[in-house]
């Protein structure tokens, strides 16, 4: 099943995407973490199939798929041919790299990603992204994908300057308000498989600038989860950014930075299609 947050007339819910449009489930519970948390997502599933549908696709906004996560956490560098891309003769990192997301730097499917005044680098990073279903700490490998609501994507914008202004972190490019997206839904473990096989590929006005797949990556799903709960106690609704592929527009020569009326898509096949449209932040 496919789950999305959204918005109507204002006024924020969530729901079911089904063939006939968006069930809304607002009535249910009060959001979409909510009914992760409650462990109600299969019945809601089966209360959903084949009811008819309250909006289409077209009547609503998208919200980011958990709009109120108590933690955004992203890994960087996990892709093999990755750390290979820094030409920096580094041998492949023996723990993952980690940092954290607010809230205010997402925006949802189908909305601007901003493009602030203070830099002209802003880039694109497409991500797959693992939703927390239930609470965990010190969570056995083996056991990992009991905790996994279902997957989703994002876009993780980076100010790649801003990354650059401290020595130990990476924190002021990676929150700039609405630099990056998460959506369009979440797709639940029984419609697809968190620990298969999985592909994801960023497109800028069409253009393929990234294409791998889960097999590259140095650090897998089940142990991220594994690791991220020795220290953090993970909660139903929180989000993992899992890494991206080589070719984010700054490793271009010169770099493909984004700018405004460009297109950025990040495909998972199996979620679907994460499109926002890039315009300038209006100070």
């Amino acid at each position: 099943m496919k789950f999305l947050s959204f918005e109507h007339n204002g006024i924020p819910s969530f729901g079911a995407a089904t063939d006939a449009g968006v069930v809304d489930l607002g009535k249910r519970y009060t959001d979409l973490r909510s009914a992760i948390r409650a462990g109600e997502l299969e019945n809601l599933a089966n209360e959903v199939a084949g009811a008819k549908a309250d909006y289409s696709l077209e009547e609503i906004s998208w919200l980011p798929t958990i709009p109120n996560p108590e933690k955004i956490i992203c890994i960087g560098v996990n892709y093999a041919n990755r750390n290979a891309e820094y030409k920096d003769d580094s041998e492949a990192p023996k723990y993952p790299s980690v940092f954290m997301r607010t809230r205010e730097s997402l925006t949802g499917h189908g909305q601007p990603l901003m493009d602030p005044p203070e830099s002209d680098q802003l880039d694109y990073e497409g991500e797959i992204v693992i939703v927390i279903g239930k609470e965990g700490r010190r969570i056995p490998e083996e056991k990992a994908h009991e905790y996994i609501a279902g997957l989703t994507i994002m876009n993780e914008g980076s100010l790649r300057d801003f990354l650059r202004h401290a020595k130990f972190n990476v924190t002021q490019g990676k929150n700039f308000e609405k630099s990056g997206a998460l959506g369009p839904w979440l797709v639940t473990p029984d419609e697809l498989d968190p620990m298969g096989e999985l592909q994801v590929m960023t497109r800028v006005n069409g253009e393929e600038r990234q294409n791998d797949t889960t097999a590259n990556l140095m650090f897998p799903f089940r142990y991220l989860i594994s690791y991220l709960s020795t220290f953090y106690r993970l909660k139903p609704g929180d989000v993992i950014a899992t890494g991206t592929p080589l070719g984010a527009g700054a490793r271009f020569d010169p770099p493909k930075y984004l700018k405004e009326g460009d297109v950025v898509e990040v495909e998972v096949p199996g979620i679907g299609i994460l499109r926002n449209p890039v315009v300038t932040e209006k100070v």
